[in-house]
């Protein structure tokens, strides 16, 4: 996977969605700022529910985004792998062949 791609294509296609209905895309980018913002649980945390999220939705651009977002907030290779390991945990075999989106992820973003 080419996440950093993934997470160009997305942040295009939200460019795109928010030149033909501006109100949409600002809810959605809105609503990803809020639920995203520190509070009882920090930015970093937050961005490792949803690594585990987007694996158990296999979603890959989710991956890639949340990735990303998760090193920028913090945190390391082991604790988006320990993420990636709950949402295995819980999806089954086709959560854990997600996972290897996580590690492709986590090469180009060069997680320590």
């Amino acid at each position: 996977m080419d996440a950093k791609q993934m997470v160009e294509d997305f942040m295009k296609t939200a460019k795109q969605l928010g030149e033909f209905d501006k109100g949409y895309i600002d809810a959605v980018m809105g609503l990803i700022k809020e639920a995203e913002k520190p509070g009882v649980l920090s930015t970093k945390e937050k961005e490792l529910i949803s690594i585990a999220l987007g694996i158990a939705a296999h979603c890959a651009y989710c991956i890639a985004l949340h990735v990303k977002n998760a090193i920028e907030a913090g945190a390391t290779r082991a604790e988006i792998l320990e993420a990636a390991e709950v949402a295995g945990l819980m999806g089954g075999g086709p959560s854990i062949a997600y996972i290897r989106l996580v590690l492709d992820a986590l090469e180009q973003f060069g997680a320590k």
